[in-house]
């Protein structure tokens, strides 16, 4: 009974054949997946398979990437489209200075505009950061002082210690195929100390498959292997890890289960 915390349902790859690629997933044993959005043009459609699909769920949110094309999403409108009932997230959202596909500064002001939108509504915050650790964590730092919100930070490439600075300010970290790598070293000495009560895991469909799905389009059927993989990292049983990780994913999104 496991959980794809983060998948793009409706992205190219997936989305041809949605249907099966859901039946393949819930063959594999995944009761729950979150279907992330990253820009305004495709939050219709993500709410739409969310409303159909009673084991899927949804989120609103701006990518980093897409920030420049986004300036009018403000928090007002990410509480707005985060009263549907099957919204149970805001993002993802965050820094991505390896590209810059978008400004910094603009993506700084929209990081910002999503955790006031988590703060409102209590939905948690799904963050994406790359290359940002310095800026990710000081917006994350600052903002949490003006007031509480619930996060987690996706797809967890950063290093170990942004690791223990993210869990000691209360987020939640969610692991990937990624940590499958074989160059995932520094990866998987994290992975392998984080505490079990703030673990999710991810495919990040169709992106990043697990070994031994390399060059595929990834799914979230996939998330089993990254949860076999993880959980002999860790010495734990794939049962316990599916638990704990499911526990963890309904404490945290407890829209969910309301």
């Amino acid at each position: 009974m496991l959980v794809d915390s983060h998948c793009h349902l409706n992205y190219k790859g997936l989305v041809e054949d949605q249907q099966a690629v859901l039946a393949r997933a819930r063959g594999a044993g995944v009761v729950t997946m979150l279907n992330i959005a990253t820009r305004e043009s495709e939050w219709d459609a993500v709410l739409a398979t969310a409303e159909r699909e009673e084991d899927v769920w949804a989120t609103v949110g701006i990518h980093p990437h897409e920030a420049d094309e986004h300036p009018h999403i403000d928090t007002a409108k990410l509480v707005e489209r985060a009263a549907h009932p099957k919204v149970i997230g805001i993002g993802e959202t965050g820094l991505d200075y390896y590209y810059d596909h978008s400004d910094r500064a603009r993506q700084q002001a929209s990081f910002r505009a999503h955790i006031a939108a988590s703060r409102e509504t209590g939905l948690p915050l799904i963050v994406h950061t790359r290359d940002a650790e310095e800026d990710t964590l000081a917006i994350l730092q600052d903002e949490m002082g003006k007031g509480a919100f619930p996060a987690v930070i996706h797809c967890f490439t950063a290093s170990g210690a942004f690791a223990d600075a993210a869990l000691a300010i209360g987020l939640y970290i969610s692991i990937s195929g990624i940590v499958t790598f074989k160059s995932a070293r520094d990866l998987q000495e994290t992975a392998a100390r984080l505490p079990i009560d703030r673990l999710l895991i991810e495919t990040d469909s169709p992106f990043l498959a697990p070994v031994p799905h390399r060059g595929k389009p990834c799914e979230p059927a996939f998330v089993a292997d990254t949860a076999r993989f993880l959980a002999t990292l860790r010495g734990e049983s794939e049962l316990a890890l599916a638990a704990a990780t499911r526990d963890n994913f309904t404490r945290l999104f407890a829209k969910s289960v309301a």
